[in-house]
């Protein structure tokens, strides 16, 4: 439903049973903006798991809501990623480039702690044109 020149995506996001005051995505013209995707197993986050376990479920679920806005990881342009430590890039990046083997988005990351016990979170722009 439009809302100011601007398309909501999908349900409201669910964290161990409280809904977060946040978009899934927003579609605003031709772009899809994500909201940081962390890694998620039945509604709650995935303290335990590989980095690339952890990367994986990240990128299924990014993939699931940009469907949801009739695009796919083909159409991403913009990525930022933050890694728990920088040791986890190299896992990281192989699974990333399993996703994004050709023509990959541009991407920015870094270190950070976060809120929750979880090794990555991904965020990303989409451009489809309507």
């Amino acid at each position: 439903m439009p809302i100011s020149g601007k398309q909501i995506i999908g349900e409201p996001l669910i964290i161990n049973g409280r809904q977060l005051s946040l978009s899934r995505a927003v579609r605003a013209g031709d772009f899809v903006f994500l909201t940081g995707q962390i890694p998620m197993q039945d509604g709650i986050p995935m303290t335990s798991g590989t980095i690339e376990e952890q990367t994986r479920a990240c990128l299924d679920a990014i993939s699931e809501t940009l469907a949801l806005a009739g695009c796919d990881l083909g159409d991403v342009v913009k990525s930022m990623v933050w890694l728990k430590s920088r040791e986890d890039f190299p896992g990281f990046d192989s699974v990333y480039a399993e996703y994004f083997p050709e023509s990959p988005p541009a991407r920015s990351g870094l270190v950070s702690d976060f809120l929750v016990d979880i090794r990555v979170e991904i965020e990303c722009v989409a451009y489809k044109p309507l």
